[in-house]
């Protein structure tokens, strides 16, 4: 019987580049600005990485279709390197491939590394018709913005909530993931804004304006996992380990029939209910200390709230006015300033949230340090609400 890979991973190392608009380098350099700080963290050689995976999203436009690029970009010579992509989860997935790797014992130390590199294409979230994640009958003149402003209206609609009532939480989502977005010194954006400011900013579709929507950047963030008993012997302590890693890819029931109502994600709560029983965990509200989750726009995050079982359903709004995901709330979510402050590079994007998760339950992450974290999650969402794939990862302190 599957009994899952809890504890049988430890994180000993990770890097993150700095993100945004990074028109001085190219996606190699974003790598080694990665590499060379989860390098350092884990305090080993190069030649002791056995396997390596690579997520990469739009993979033509920067690094191609290979693992060659970042096999020779950081000299990593003669180990298997895969080149992974599952559009928005993509960094998700190669820290899965080197967690399963060392969980399944064919190797001792594997790293995951995300990169995009979206500037220089000119990439902002449009339709890209045949040429893009889907073919162009199956979202027909959709754009991300238009999507998932369909979201808050069926959420409304759904729990009879009103619109205002909505925007005004959506608007505390970005507020406060603003306000910490602002301590932290790798992120894109870094400046508080006011909820007046939010309120009155231009619309984008209706009901989310400017500052509902995250933006477009350049990143990169890279693991070193092995064993929790080798992270021993390498005399770490403070071990952080993968308690859950789980991922859901819709099967079409959301697009073709009406059993879906368009107010949630159907995947999200599949891969949360997995990864809760993978981590043991029985109460998220209770057990889980802080969230990143996938800000795409504020909206997913109100949703995703409910999707992960920590608010009811119909109460995330009342949770967030409430300031329950504030800094200083039960949950605290995006303590980095999550997607809407970091952009989303999308094959970063998963392990730029693991990095925060690390740095927090380590103590390490300076100004923004919650207070004795136990457990951390991480929730990737990538496609349109009605055909997605979701991921979902509980790490924590060895226990």
């Amino acid at each position: 019987m599957a009994r899952g890979i809890k504890d049988k991973v430890a994180i000993v190392g990770m890097g993150c580049s700095s993100f945004g608009e990074r028109w001085d380098c190219g996606a190699e350099e974003l790598m080694v600005e990665a590499f060379e700080e989860a390098l350092a963290d884990a305090g080993i050689d190069r030649s002791q990485i056995e396997a390596a995976w690579f997520g990469t999203a739009f993979e033509k436009v920067h690094v191609g279709v290979s693992g060659l690029p970042m096999a020779t970009t950081l000299r990593l010579s003669g180990i298997p390197i895969t080149r992974v992509e599952n559009m928005c989860a993509t960094g998700t997935e190669a820290l899965r491939g080197a967690a399963y790797a060392v969980a399944s014992g064919a190797v001792d130390i594997a790293m995951a590394m995300g990169v995009e590199k979206l500037k220089d294409t000119g990439y902002g979230g449009l339709p890209a018709g045949s040429k893009g994640p889907f073919p162009d009958l199956w979202v027909p003149n959709g754009s991300a913005p238009g999507n998932f402003a369909q979201l808050a209206t069926a959420y409304s609609a759904k729990h009879g909530i009103s619109s205002a009532d909505v925007k005004q939480a959506m608007a505390h989502v970005s507020w406060k993931s603003h306000q910490n977005g602002a301590k932290n010194e790798k992120a894109h954006l870094r400046k508080a804004v006011t909820m007046e400011t939010i309120m009155d900013a231009p619309m984008i579709a209706e009901p989310l304006g400017l500052f509902d929507c995250c933006g477009v950047s350049d990143g990169s963030a890279c693991a070193i996992v092995t064993t929790p008993e080798i992270a021993k012997a390498m005399g770490k302590t403070d071990i952080v380990t993968i308690k859950a890693l789980q991922l859901c890819l819709s099967d079409g029931t959301e697009a073709s029939f009406n059993s879906w109502d368009g107010s949630h994600f159907a995947t999200t709560r599949i891969a949360s209910k997995k990864a809760y029983e993978e981590a043991g965990i029985k109460n998220p509200r209770e057990e889980i200390s802080m969230l990143e989750v996938h800000d795409c726009f504020s909206i997913t995050e109100l949703v995703t709230m409910e999707d992960l079982y920590i608010s009811e359903e119909g109460g995330a709004v009342k949770d967030i006015l409430d300031g329950f995901y504030d800094a200083d709330g039960g949950i605290p979510c995006q303590i980095d300033g999550g997607l809407k402050c970091f952009g989303h590079p999308i094959g970063a994007s998963g392990l730029r949230m693991a990095y925060e998760m690390y740095l927090q339950l380590q103590g390490k992450a300076g100004e923004r340090q919650l207070k004795d974290p136990r457990i951390g999650l991480t929730h990737n969402l990538g496609g349109a609400p009605h055909n997605n794939v979701a991921a979902v990862a509980v790490i924590g302190r060895l226990d």
